[in-house]
């Protein structure tokens, strides 16, 4: 069973708050509560709060609902930050003239999720495909795989 948390509307870069969910996607949650703590980053607070949050989803579905949930067992299976609306703002230049630039918004959304004894329920971590992502990139670009001529002998 899965559990949710979103903070919508954040005043946060998507990119920015990315950065600090990227270290906590995969990780049990008293991992993951212990790095946001000691995280440098504005975000990390929000974070915090929101999987916080989402542990006491869990709770009150184990207690009201009769759900059968282990909160130690909880781990971040999906973590990720979209875009909000942008917000259009202008900041004078020289000769009268005005630059404009843009403020950004997140929304953050938490997955919590049980993960058994054996270890199943594992979140996939990105990247861990074979060779590095630049390869597969470049692999398609190029379309199919050419053989090479066989030498001479």
């Amino acid at each position: 069973m899965e559990f949710r948390a979103q903070a919508r509307f954040m005043r946060v870069s998507p990119q920015k708050a990315r950065l600090v969910l990227n270290l906590i996607r995969g990780r049990k949650v008293e991992d993951a509560l212990n790095t946001l703590v000691f995280t440098k980053k504005r975000v990390a607070a929000t974070i915090e709060k929101l999987l916080r949050s989402a542990v006491e989803n869990a709770n009150y579905l184990s207690t009201e609902k009769g759900v059968d949930v282990d909160v130690d067992q909880l781990y971040v299976k999906q973590a990720f930050a979209n875009d909000g609306p942008r917000m259009k703002r202008i900041r004078p230049a020289p000769m009268g003239r005005a630059y404009r630039y843009v403020r950004r918004i997140a929304h953050i959304e938490l997955v919590l999720a049980e993960r058994n004894n054996n270890g199943q329920g594992v979140a996939s971590v990105v990247g861990e495909q074979s060779g590095s992502p630049k390869r597969a990139v470049r692999a398609k670009r190029k379309g199919p795989a050419r053989k090479k001529k066989a030498a001479k002998a």
